[in-house]
């Protein structure tokens, strides 16, 4: 017998036989604890939403303000009149 082959005998027989009792505390525990973490997604995802909605309401307001697509003012002006 290989040692792979040796080594599915004993987790076979392993899962084959009796299983421990779980206290009932721990059951309550880990739901609780998935709670917990629901909530935790569910804030941090409505946060970073509320972010993102922030972020481009604000761009939206710089670019308005601004006007970023219409070309910078020169800095110099032409003559008034002929130049001489």
């Amino acid at each position: 017998m290989s040692g792979q082959d040796r080594r599915e005998a004993e987790v076979r027989r392993l899962l084959d036989g009796p299983r421990p009792a779980v206290p009932a505390e721990v059951v309550a525990r880990a739901a609780a604890r998935g709670a917990r973490m629901v909530r935790r997604r569910r804030v941090v995802r409505a946060v970073a939403w509320a972010a993102l909605f922030l972020a481009v309401v604000a761009f939206g307001v710089w670019a308005a303000m601004a006007e970023p697509w219409h070309p910078p003012a020169s800095g110099t002006a032409p003559p008034l009149w002929g130049g001489d």
